[in-house]
């Protein structure tokens, strides 16, 4: 098992076909797709294969989307099925039937009611709908470092640079410090008056460099929730179905939300998400009421087809377990990666969901954004996908990568790393 080196010489057809879309496509893709300037001609398991024939290891696996790999054969099998029989429309299908009755089988608690959307921020939006048409309260509690979206009515709770310059944005929603127990009581209290609709956090913050909290923060942030009247969110759309070696990331911590939110990996790429929460709390008008928490595309038979036949896999083939497993073998390269490296610091992860940090140990500082770009450069060189172009690297691989596969990676990270140590 090798991968194919890929130095831009060897990119030629991939470069000329990135630059001809690049004459018409508006900007703002995801940096990763505009660095590497990648065009892929097909994706197969944990690996991709680009116009020239250069083959990748896709450590991104389209951030946590990719639970399957590419191609998978029986979700390749189950869409194609769906797709001549019915694909579009609201009405009840055999396929989402079983989609939410499997849901609520793995759903924590009491949680066994699910309503479809497009994508996350959608589902995160509507998730702020529910805990206020539940509670008749506004006041929204989120964290520094979160991302749960870039529509109007979360992009106030996402830590995104750019967001004032778009305004104004939207009220009642505010930010504590994420691991900060205290923090969240003081913004409570100081900032939303001590009345509150529902706080909401992610178990493990994506965006922000697969960041894990301290233990017991998730129990902490639910029983001040509850103190005040409020609800948990838990926003999965990263950590859901797997990821990080629980079904749900919550679950780590023993802890049962009042709403989750889902997507990206329960459909295996396809683009649908989701909220789940209880009977008593989806009851609540105006949220229950007849095409007030709908939406055009969500839980369409295609969508949900991709979901069941998603997580039905990732239930039957363990492979939750499997992500605590490789990633316990990823975990420990990554560590012997920061006794090697001056530059390698804070290697961390849970399942399949890790990170480290690329910082200058002399200064205590992050490495500057063209050595953070040099190394992403250098591992995509080595055949390896992953979002390693700022100080915070993040990899979250597809599920079913074998520890074969994360020794091949780590292989690659160390070469990269090298070439990273010459130029430092």
């Amino acid at each position: 098992m090798t991968l194919t080196a890929s130095g831009p010489s060897l990119r030629v057809r991939t470069r000329q076909l990135f630059e001809r879309e690049q004459q018409f496509i508006a900007p703002g893709l995801q940096t990763i797709a505009l660095l590497s300037e990648l065009a892929i001609a097909e994706a197969r398991g944990v690996f991709v294969t680009d116009l020239d024939g250069n083959r990748y290891l896709d450590f991104n696996a389209g951030v946590s989307a990719a639970s399957l790999g590419h191609a998978h054969p029986e979700y390749v099998a189950a869409l194609k099925a769906q797709l001549d029989r019915v694909t579009v429309g609201s009405y009840t299908t055999p396929v989402r039937a079983e989609l939410v009755e499997l849901i609520a089988s793995l759903a924590p608690g009491a949680l066994r009611r699910t309503q479809f959307f497009s994508g996350g921020s959608e589902a995160v939006e509507a998730a702020i709908r529910l805990a206020r048409s539940f509670t008749k309260r506004q006041a929204i509690v989120g964290f520094t470092g979160a991302f749960h979206g870039k529509t109007a009515g979360v992009l106030p709770l996402s830590d995104v640079s750019w967001k004032d310059a778009v305004g104004p944005l939207a009220p009642a929603l505010y930010l504590a410090r994420y691991g900060d127990p205290a923090d969240v009581r003081r913004v409570i209290e100081e900032e939303a008056r001590g009345e509150i609709a529902a706080i909401i956090v992610e178990p493990i913050q994506g965006t922000a460099g697969n960041i894990i909290p301290p233990p017991g923060f998730l129990s902490d942030v639910k029983a001040i929730a509850s103190e005040y009247g409020g609800l948990l969110i838990a926003d999965e759309m990263i950590t859901g179905f797997g990821r990080t070696g629980w079904m749900f990331g919550c679950e780590f911590d023993g802890v049962e939300p009042d709403i989750v939110t889902v997507g990206k990996g329960m459909a295996g790429g396809f683009p649908i998400s989701g909220l789940i929460s209880t009977d008593a709390i989806v009851a609540a008008e105006p949220f229950s009421l007849p095409s007030a928490s709908s939406s055009s595309f969500g839980g369409n038979p295609l969508g949900a087809a991709a979901a069941l036949i998603t997580i039905r896999t990732i239930v039957r083939d363990r492979l939750a377990a499997r992500a605590a497993q490789v990633g316990g073998y990823l975990l420990d390269g990554l560590k012997q990666l920061e006794s090697r490296y001056a530059f390698v610091t804070q290697a961390r992860g849970r399942g399949l969901l890790l990170g480290f940090d690329l910082m200058d140990r002399a200064t205590s500082k992050p490495l500057a954004a063209t050595h953070c770009q040099a190394f992403f450069r250098a591992c995509l060189d080595e055949g390896l996908i992953l979002m390693a172009y700022n100080a915070r690297v993040r990899i979250h691989p597809p599920l079913i990568l074998t520890e074969d596969e994360a020794r091949l990676g780590l292989e690659a990270l160390d070469r990269a790393c090298q070439t990273l140590e010459r130029t430092c």
